[in-house]
């Protein structure tokens, strides 16, 4: 299993467009082959900040995500309203 947290942060001001657009993501994830969580979260403390955590049945499936063509529409957009972003690609010990 892989566990991938995915760290972005809004540009000032762009919190409610990068939430929209990162819920967009959600439903077609979920329904990919290999998805077991893919869970979106902001942060209390600093609304800009926003952390995807996924569990995916193997680094191979997490790639095909990548490719997909709801991630490809989010890379048109994410940089308009995208700061930065971390990602982290971990396995359970």
């Amino acid at each position: 299993m892989l566990t991938i947290v995915a760290k972005m942060v809004a540009k000032k001001g762009m919190e409610d467009r990068v939430q929209a657009e990162l819920e967009k993501l959600i439903a077609p994830t979920r329904a990919e082959e290999g998805n077991i969580q893919y869970d979106l979260h902001q942060s209390i403390e600093d609304p800009a900040v926003f952390i995807f955590y996924e569990n995916w049945e193997s680094k191979e499936l997490w790639e095909n995500h990548m490719e997909a063509d709801h991630l490809k529409e989010w890379g048109k957009v994410s940089g308009d309203i995208v700061e930065s972003w971390e990602l982290y690609q971990m396995e359970k010990k």
